[in-house]
């Protein structure tokens, strides 16, 4: 499970440190796709095939299914982890996801995303910095059955 936030950067060679608490469940190999939030996913390769899955069952003969299978897998990069805990994000993705420099990782239970600070900081409150003050979050907890 990938949780926590953790404030990061990409080097010259678009490499992104995957923070250490998150390398061993990668075990060194991920794909990173395109999120709908104009942020990145990385997901593990069993994740992955869990959502591709969930993907084939769309109808081939609705034009909206086919569209969101060619989103996902046509923006989906395996990439591989070196040693030093670094993965290099694609130019195509980077440029997504409006990736400079400084990012933002985020555990969100069975994948990891990872924003570009600017995007984040867009999604938060100017008032208080947070995602969701506490009436929202107590709404989406009881909308959702918690």
């Amino acid at each position: 499970m990938f949780v926590g936030k953790y404030n990061n950067s990409i080097d010259g060679k678009s490499r992104l440190i995957v923070p250490a608490r998150f390398r061993d469940e990668l075990r060194g190999k991920c794909i990173v796709a395109k999120a709908l939030d104009r942020c990145l996913t990385i997901y593990t390769i069993e994740e992955w095939k869990k959502f591709v899955d969930k993907l084939d069952e769309l109808p081939a003969s609705n034009p909206a299914s086919r569209r969101v299978k060619r989103h996902f897998n046509s923006s989906a990069a395996e990439c591989d982890i070196d040693k030093q805990g670094r993965l290099t994000i694609p130019q195509e993705l980077r440029e997504y996801a409006g990736i400079q420099k400084e990012l933002i990782t985020v555990g969100s239970n069975r994948v990891i995303e990872v924003w570009s600070k600017e995007f984040w900081e867009d999604q938060l409150d100017p008032d208080t910095g947070e995602l969701m003050d506490a009436s929202e979050v107590a709404q989406g907890l009881e909308v959702y059955g918690f």
